[in-house]
């Protein structure tokens, strides 16, 4: 069964610098505490390895759909079952709400124990929290450092 995780933050930014960060999926590992790596095959497939609850998998993922500014939608390619979506919805000029919501199949014990209690949504909340941090730490844009050019 699939597990569904959902978590939601405000961000001091416009909703294009909020796209633009989150497009740069290689840097999500700065912010996404599960993610350990992501690595860009073509335009819009990647290469990642996450660690949920000690276990590490490694997945091939597409782009699925990416609207500047808006929404950005992947899942994986494979027998492993990982999907999300993110949208940016601009509050006003300077202000945006990001809303996460991933999913994936817990396999082990402990992968199942953590979804029963609602770990990895609190982990996803915490790194959005990051992902704000890193939005309002100052500068621009390109506050990891990944080239803005190999974004979607």
């Amino acid at each position: 069964m699939t597990e569904v995780i959902r978590a939601e933050i405000e961000v001091e930014a416009p909703a294009s610098a909020v796209y633009d960060q989150w497009a740069r999926l290689e840097d999500m590992p700065h912010y996404m505490s599960m993610v350990k790596s992501i690595e860009r095959l073509s335009e819009n497939r990647t290469h990642w390895v996450v660690n949920v609850g000690g276990v590490e998998r490694e997945f091939d993922a597409v782009v699925t759909e990416a609207v500047p500014n808006q929404r950005i939608a992947w899942a994986s390619e494979g027998e492993k079952v990982h999907t999300g979506v993110v949208q940016f919805t601009p509050i006003d000029a300077e202000r945006t709400r990001v809303e996460l919501e991933m999913g994936w199949v817990p396999e082990t014990l402990t992968e199942k124990a953590g979804a029963l209690l609602n770990l990895d949504e609190r982990a996803a909340s915490s790194d959005l929290k990051r992902f704000k941090e890193l939005m309002e730490g100052g500068g621009g844009g390109n506050r990891v450092g990944a080239d803005p050019d190999l974004a979607f």
